[in-house]
Order: structure tokens, then sequence, then C-alpha cells
């Protein structure tokens, strides 16, 4: 009657069934180990209950039906909730709402739904433009803004059921990308170029943004901008003379607008900017040329060149404006004139009357935009009569109009060539100008006789700055180029987008003047873009930059050579005369500061300086006559034209001087230079002439030292003395090179003058065979008086090795007197200087070999003295150091 066991029938239950009392049949089921819900959450399992048997050992018990037990497992919030992902990423285009950027996922490990559901995520980063939902939807609360903020870092967490919180909050990073613009990006505003540098890239890493656009072609222009700089753009700023003879022209042009000087001082009263020699017209100024400057028959064939900017005629009937004109003195009849009348370039030409008394062709008329288009431009009026052609910044341009006229009737009046303005001579009650120009000029140069060709003409007006590509071979298949002449504009055309890119990126600007024009130069890049189909085509907004060249550092031209000397007047009136610059020497050095990036303020004024030589070339070197000019009935300075043969130097002669002008090297202007003669046929009249040397590169821009050469004319009175005089005067050529500073003159330069000069050297010369002949008389005295010594000391002598010890001992120290030393001295430095600064002849070299011989005989006398003499010496080696 009594319960005695419970079992359980299952595999492996983690339960167990005991009895509690036997006599009830009470009894509990209870876990044999803990239970995990995660792991299972319900159990099912059959139960029944045994008496305790018939048997004394139990044996034969009786068992009750099957009772079937079902437990579900009670959960506990054991888990915090974790997010998928360790870092979520996304990325918007800034100036949008979105309804979800992004989502973020937890999860729960717990098994029930109570603790295992994830009920709400929270945004822990505070102000922030972001919103989360309980789903876990990220938004943005306001639109974002790419200038503003590129990117935003926010830190996120999730709750369970139970509001247990994920125990690691996840980072969301949500990236800003700006609104889609299509253009050109990755370019710099300011690129920097350093004079010599070549030619340098403009934009390196360029490239186009299209937005995804359906493009199916893109044109490109980039324009270099430099109408502001110079004559519209960086040329070489040297004469027009030096310029036409570099670029090969013919020689024989005439500057009708030189810089002002003493033999060019026509252009004085103009308005004028030295740095490009440009003369500005106001309308109030005109500048009549001297005559004799222009021959005054030009025959049929002659040049006209100039630069000229100038823009619309002010006033409603706009006037002639004069460029160039050449007039009767006294009546009003032109007879050739280069003039602007409403925007039209007009050349007259009045042939004189001979034989054929017929039309002739007399105004020709180019109707042209850029005559008044405020820029500068190049114009060549080639006469080749009856034809006459115009070329515009090379390009050739026939007149339009060609009017004829009656030829001018011969007469002896004379004539007045000008410049900005028309000399009326007459129907006026006073002659005056007339017909003024508004406008700027430069290099007005009329050739008579010659026609310039095509080539001259494109080098005299070629720019030397301008757009350039790097390694043409390379440019993309499909790429369509096209340069304008002056190489200032640059058109570029493809249908790839990464061909266009990578042509962009070889453009480079180039300048290749060694001293180019400082400052800014504009850059604009503009594009179109043509598309597939009828889609709406975007727009690529123009590029504006600028190029920023450096000034180049200053040269200092400076000339050396011997600037002092002498010859005899027999030479100035040989054929050949004398030469004036023998070892003349040009260099230039640059100035440059070293630049450590770590040089505090305060110590940038003490940064090392150094100096370096650099070649470039001169335009002209003058050489001037100090003092009266050259009278022509008596001296002259020559040069041999063949020195100029090869080299694109030209020469110039008058009274006041000698000039050599035109772009070459300085060596080549030191050949010429060293080759130029002074000569002087009468002589009698002329102890002296000084003469200064001056050279200059682009125009006077840089300038050489001034320096200074004196000249000096020995007559036959001195002709005793020439031998002496020659050696003095020749220079040693270890001083050729030698540049004194400015300021310190050799002491033979200022005192040596010739009656002076003959003074001294017979002074020096007398004192000179006194002393020798002193030295000699006393070593034989010596001689002899050691030897008689020497007799009777040789019982008392030493036991000495003498074989590595010598002694030497002057035997004028022991018998001079103090001052007759000073004074040797002195006569020895003398004759030191005299020998530095003398050439030496014939018959000075054998006056040299025979004082040598003279010394010799006074060296091989004091070795056999020094020898006597060494055995009558008595040795004290108390001082002697072992």
């Amino acid at each position: 009657g009594e319960i005695c066991a419970f079992k359980i029938h299952g595999q492996e239950m983690p339960f167990e069934a005991v009895v509690l009392n036997k006599t009830s049949g009470e009894g509990r089921l209870r876990a044999k180990s803990p239970i995990d819900c995660e792991l299972q959450k319900e159990y099912t399992f059959i139960i029944q209950a045994y008496d305790c048997g018939s048997g004394p050992g139990g044996t034969n018990w009786k068992k009750s039906h099957k009772a079937v037990v079902h437990i579900q497992v009670k959960d506990v919030n054991e888990f915090s909730p974790a997010f998928k992902e360790s870092v979520y990423k996304t990325t918007v285009t800034e100036g949008k709402i979105y309804d979800s950027i992004l989502q973020v996922e937890a999860i729960d490990e717990d098994c029930s739904p109570q603790y295992s559901q994830i009920c709400n995520y929270e945004i822990v980063t505070t102000d922030v433009p972001f919103a989360i939902d309980r789903n876990g939807n990220i938004r943005n609360t306001e639109k974002l803004n790419y200038d503003k903020q590129h990117q935003y870092e926010i830190m996120v967490t999730a709750f369970d059921c139970g509001q247990k919180h994920a125990t690691e909050d996840v980072l969301v990073r949500v990236n800003v990308k700006p609104v889609c613009k299509p253009g050109w990006q990755d370019w710099n505003k300011r690129i920097e170029y350093k004079p010599g540098a070549g030619s340098i890239p403009l934009f390196p890493s360029i490239h186009l943004e299209t937005c995804d656009g359906p493009v199916s072609s893109i044109h490109t222009t980039i324009e270099l901008q430099t109408n502001y700089i110079g004559k519209g753009c960086d040329r070489e700023t040297y004469s027009e003379k030096s310029l036409q003879k570099l670029c090969g022209a013919s020689s024989g042009a005439i500057d009708l607008l030189p810089s002002p000087s003493a033999t060019a001082n026509w252009t004085a009263g103009l308005l004028m900017d030295n740095n490009d020699m440009i003369f500005k017209f106001d309308g109030k100024q005109g500048a009549k040329i001297p005559d004799g400057i222009v021959p005054k028959n030009l025959t049929d064939q002659f040049t006209i060149t100039l630069w000229m900017k100038h823009g619309p005629s002010p006033g409603l009937r706009a006037e002639k404006e004069t460029i160039l004109c050449n007039s009767d003195k006294t009546m009003n009849r032109h007879h050739y004139a280069l003039y602007v009348h409403n925007c039209r370039l007009v050349f007259l030409l009045r042939k004189d009357f001979d034989q054929a008394d017929t039309f002739r062709p007399a105004e020709f008329h180019w109707k042209l935009d850029q005559i008044c288009d405020k820029e500068w431009h190049y114009y060549v009026v080639n006469v080749e009569f009856p034809v006459v052609t115009l070329y515009m910044d090379g390009t050739t341009y026939e007149p339009y109009l060609v009017t004829n006229d009656w030829p001018i009737h011969p007469s002896h009046i004379a004539m007045q060539l000008t410049v900005g303005a028309c000399w009326q001579g007459g129907e006026v009650t006073k002659p005056r100008f007339a017909q003024y120009f508004h406008g700027s000029l430069a290099s007005l140069t009329i050739r008579p006789g010659k026609i310039e060709s095509q080539k001259v003409i494109s080098c005299l007006q070629a720019c030397k700055e301008g757009l350039d590509i790097n390694s043409l071979e390379s440019l993309g298949q499909g790429i369509k180029y096209h340069f304008n002449p002056s190489q200032s504009v640059l058109v570029m055309e493809g249908d790839d987008i990464e061909n266009i890119n990578q042509a962009l990126r070889k453009v480079s600007y180039i300048n290749s003047r060694q001293f180019p024009t400082a400052g800014v130069r504009r850059l604009k890049v503009s594009s179109k873009v043509q598309c597939f189909g009828e889609d709406v085509c975007i727009s690529i907004p123009d590029i504006d930059a600028y190029v920023m060249v450096f000034q180049a550092n200053e040269p200092k031209i400076t000339i050396s050579g011997m600037d002092h000397f002498a010859r005899p007047a027999a030479q100035f009136e040989s054929e050949r005369g004398v030469l004036l610059l023998p070892d003349i020497r040009i260099v230039s050095t640059v100035t440059k500061m070293e630049h450590p990036v770590d040089l505090k303020e305060h110590d940038r004024a003490n940064k090392p300086v150094v100096s370096e030589e650099m070649l470039h070339n001169l335009d002209f070197c003058d050489i001037l006559v100090i003092g009266a000019e050259l009278d022509p009935e008596q001296e002259c300075l020559e040069l041999d034209h063949v020195e100029l043969q090869g080299k694109h130097l030209d020469a110039t002669n008058s009274t006041a001087g000698y000039s050599i002008y035109g772009v070459d090297s300085m060596h080549n202007y030191e050949q010429v230079l060293r080759q130029i003669r002074y000569r002087n046929w009468y002589s009698s009249a002329t102890f002296d002439r000084k003469f200064r040397v001056k050279c200059s590169e682009l125009n006077g821009r840089y300038t050489s030292n001034e320096f200074n050469l004196e000249v000096n004319i020995l007559h036959s009175s001195n002709s005793n003395f020439m031998d002496h005089v020659n050696h003095m005067i020749a220079q040693p050529q270890f001083l050729q090179s030698v540049h004194h500073p400015e300021g310190s003159i050799s002491a033979v330069h200022n005192s040596v003058v010739p009656s002076v000069a003959t003074i001294v050297i017979i002074i020096c010369v007398s004192i000179l065979i006194f002393i020798i002949t002193l030295g000699v008389y006393r070593i034989r005295t010596a001689h002899q008086h050691s030897s008689a010594d020497n007799d009777g000391s040789k019982e008392n002598e030493m036991d000495w090795d003498d074989s590595a010890l010598t002694i030497t001992v002057n035997p004028m120290e022991k018998y001079e007197k103090p001052h007759q030393t000073e004074e040797e001295s002195e006569e020895e430095d003398l004759e030191d200087e005299e020998e530095d600064t003398t050439s030496a002849e014939s018959d000075e070299s054998e006056e040299e070999e025979e004082e040598e011989e003279e010394e010799e005989v006074i060296i091989q006398k004091e070795d056999r003295q020094n020898a006597t003499r060494q055995e009558q010496l008595e040795w004290d080696d108390s001082t002697l150091p072992y």
C-alpha cells in the first residue's frame, strides 16, 4: 500500500523524481544539474510510480499508469545586446534630407522574447544632426553641408525589452560629399615660375568631373593673357637695330625713336617708358628728325617697321594721326607719310615729277580691327613701288584701297622728317606741328633700299614666352590641338575624357628670356561639352589662374684690364697704330643668397652670400673719348671690319668714340674690343689721351662699371730712355684678370708721367749699378781676408761632421750700415714694381741676361766665402736641442 519510487522514461533527462511520503505517495521532481533556457526551453517526458512489491527484496512491484510531464524553462535576462558590425559607414550627398541614411542592427542571446528582442536604439553622441528610430534606422535632421563638415562620427547603443543596454556602443561614420558639380578639379590658381626654369606644367594633376553626364566630345581653349606685359608679351628689350642684326636683317636700318643720347637727342622731350623703349604720344607732342639721318631719296624700295598701340580716335570727326611724315619745311606738301585715320592705316607716297607725267599710286589704305583695339601689334610696310605690302604680326595684308595722284613737281625746298605729328610749313602764319598722334610707338625704323623677308619679320615680332606641350608624341589618340602664331592660345579637342585630362596635364608655360619681365600672366581655360542624343548637356565653369614670374637675379658686369700704358710716338704714327685694349676682360657675376629652411627672422640679414659667374649676351659697348673729341685731321679709332664677320655685331665710329652694338656673347665683344686701335699721325702736340669703356645688356637695363684708360705718348726727346720706359709699362701675365676695387689705383698709374718717369729711371739705374759694384768689391775683399786666416786656423779645427749642415752668411749684412740697408730695400721694391708694369723688348732682354750673369757670379763667390768662413766660426752648441 505504499509508493516506493518514481521513474522517468526518456533519454538523459536532467531531472530526477524522489519520494517524499511513501504512505501518501507524495514525491518531488527536481533537476539534477543547472538548466539553461538558451540550450533548451522545454522538456517533455513520462513518469511512473512504483509500489514496494510483494517480495521481501522489493520484487514483483507494481507500477502505475504513465503520466506525461511537460516542463518550460523560465528565462533570465543574463545577456546584453550586441551589434552585428563593429563599425558602420555610409556616404551621403550634401543638401538633402534622407528618410534613412543607414540601419544598424543589434542581437540578444537570451531565449525569451522579453529579453531577446531589441526594443530601442539610442544615439549617444550629443549635438549631431541625426536621429534613430526603434528599428535602427538613422536619418539626418537637417541638410548637411560639405564645406561646413566633411565627416560625422556618432556612437549608437541598443536596449533589449528588459531595458538592458549594449555593453559596447557602435561607431557610425557618415561621410558628406559635395553636390556633384561638373568642372575641372585638382588645379592650383597660382603657378610660380623662376627664370631659367624652362618649361613647367601648368596643371599637372587636373581632371574633368562630368557627374556621369553622357559626354560625347570636349572642346578646351587655354589662353595666356600677356597683353599688359611690354609690347603685348615678353619680348627682348634690345634696341631695334640690335634685334634686326640678331634676326639676320641686312644692315642699314635707321632708328627713328632711339633712346635719348648726345648723338640722338630728338627724342629727349617725349614721354618714354625706359624699360621697354616705349614712347607715348598724347596728341600734343612731335619730334623732328635732324637732317642727314635719313637719306632724302629712298628710291623705289624701302621698309618701315614699328610697334604701335592705338585706340579709337577721340571726338566725332576723327583727324589724321601722323606716325611718320616727310613734308616741306616752308610749304604744305607731304612727300611720304604713315598715319591713322578712322581706324584705317594709310601710307602716302608722292613720287617726284619725272618724264612720265602720269597718275601713279599715291595712297594705300588698310582697314584692320587691330588698328584700334588698344593692343600692341607689329607693323611692317614693305615698299617695292608701285606695290606696297603690309605685314601685321607676321601676316600679310594687301591694301583694300589704292588711290592715284599726280607726281610732285621738283623744287629746292628743304624737307622735314617728323615722328608723332606732321610739320606744317605752309598755309599758316607760323610753321608748326599738326595732325598729332594719340597712342604708343616703339622701334620705329626706316630701311632705305632694302626689302625684309618674311623670316626676318617673324623673328622681329616673336614672343619669348608662351604655351607649350611637353612630349607631343605622348598625347592620346584622337586629340586635336592648334596654337595661334604667338603661342598664347592653345585649342584642344577630343572625345575621350581621360585623354583630354592627360593632354591638359602636359600643357606648360615657357619663357626663353634669361632676364624675363617679372609679374603676373593670367591664364583662362574655357571648355565646351557636347552630349549624346537629346539630353541636356553639362556646363563646365572656366578656370581663372595666373603664372607668377619671379625677378631674375641682377647681374654685375665688370670690365677689367690694363688701365694705363705708354708707347713711343712712332707706334701711334704707324699705319696700324696701337691696340687700346689688348687684354680687356668682361665678366658678369650674380649674387645669390642661400636659403636654409630653419633660418629665423633676425638671422636673415646674415644669410651667406654666394657670387657666381654667369654667361649672358651684351648689346653694346662704347669707347668714349674723355676730354676733347678726336681731331679727324690727325687721330682716329680704327677697327678692321673683318673682326665683325661671323658675329652678330656692327660698329659705328665718330669723333666722340667708337660704338660696337649687336646682341652677342661677352667673349665675342672681348675679341672685337681687343682689336680696336688708336692712331695719331701728328702726335707732337699730344701727350696723353683718356678713354672710357662701358658695356650694356638689354639696352641699358644692366650696365657695367666705367673702365677708364689712360694712354701716354712718349716723344723723341725721351728716346734715350725708351728701353727702361718700355720695361716699366709691361703688365705681367698673372695680373691680367685681376680687377682692382673701385677707388684703388696703382701708385705707378698715378705717379708716372713722361717727364717724371725719365728722371726716376735715371736715378734708379745709377743707384742699382753703384750697389752691385760695391757688393762685388766687398765680396772680393772678404774672400782675400778669409783665405789668409784659413792657413792658420786649420790646426785648431774642430772634428765636426758638417755633411748635412749649410750656413749661408750674407756679407752685405755684416758691412752695411742700417740706413744703407733701408735704401737698398726701397730701391729693390721700386725695381720690382717697374718690372711689373713694363713690356720687355729685345734689347731689354739682353740687359736682363747680363744682370743675371752678374748675380750668378756673386752667388758663386758667396758660396766659396761661406765655405771658408765656416771653418773660422767657433760653434756655440749650448742652445741646441737634442
